[in-house]
């Protein structure tokens, strides 16, 4: 063997060494999981659980300007790392859906609201109650048509909202229906 083989030999068997070291940490670092039925933080909900993306933080309108639009304005408060929230996010996108250029939605986590109240109903805090899921609607005179919490309907949603708007609500009737674990969407009944 020549000297110039002997010091390619060396370092051949380290590179080796090294891409296998590599490929053994790669193969040992556990999957992502996301759990919808627990309360643990996995993210965005809306992208994760009810695949719509367009939703969650980052929202162009806000309550003040929607009020001083006149526009119907629905409140969504809700806690990315809520089993019950993660489970009504299939709803939210579904009025987003439906309403979407009649409307504006305003998806709010409550993680801001913690221990701050409003008097000021032109304010997003004015009007939570401090439970999660809680759905608020307001036309754009500023009544408001609905207000609760928990698994509200997707009709009494849109009964609130075909009120506030003058629009007629869609006239078929729809259903949560899951593909996987994590993502759900609405179907036709």
């Amino acid at each position: 063997m020549s000297i110039k083989h002997l010091r390619v030999l060396p370092m051949t068997h380290l590179l080796k060494a090294l891409l296998s070291l590599g490929l053994a940490i790669l193969l040992m670092v556990p999957p992502v999981q996301a759990i919808r039925d627990d309360d643990a933080y996995d993210g965005n909900i809306f992208p994760i659980y009810a695949g719509d993306g367009s939703l969650g933080y980052g929202q162009a309108t806000n309550l003040p300007e929607a009020l001083r639009e006149k526009r119907t304005s629905v409140i969504v408060f809700y806690l990315d790392d809520s089993a019950v929230c993660k489970a009504f996010s299939p709803v939210v996108s579904t009025i987003n859906l439906i309403w979407r250029d009649s409307i504006d939605l305003i998806p709010l986590t409550t993680d801001e609201f913690q221990g701050r109240t409003s008097n000021d109903p032109h304010e997003e805090s004015y009007y939570w109650h401090g439970r999660i899921p809680q759905v608020v609607v307001i036309d754009g005179q500023g009544e408001v048509l609905l207000d609760q919490e928990g698994q509200v309907s997707l009709d009494e949603i849109n009964d609130a909202i075909s009120t506030a708007t003058g629009l007629s609500k869609p006239i078929d009737s729809l259903k949560i229906d899951s593909f996987n674990e994590y993502n759900s969407f609405m179907v036709k009944e």
